[in-house]
């Protein structure tokens, strides 16, 4: 079965309403990203933000993610 460009706009569109309507439109979009390629060196980035934390700071930016 031959799946047309029509097919899959279709298939994409009743997907995102699918997740609108069951996570609303923030969870739809939190979800979406989840699957992104995104950009950059993600443990490099990591590694660099949290090398010189004193423990206080720790503790917050634990508390804020």
């Amino acid at each position: 079965m031959a799946v047309t460009v029509k097919d899959l706009e279709k298939i994409r569109q009743d997907g995102l309403k699918a997740l609108r309507e069951k996570l609303g439109p923030v969870g739809m979009i939190k979800f979406i990203q989840m699957y992104s390629d995104g950009e950059g060196d993600y443990t490099k980035e990591r590694r660099k933000k949290l090398t010189n934390l004193e423990e206080e700071d720790l503790k917050k930016y634990l508390r804020e993610e």
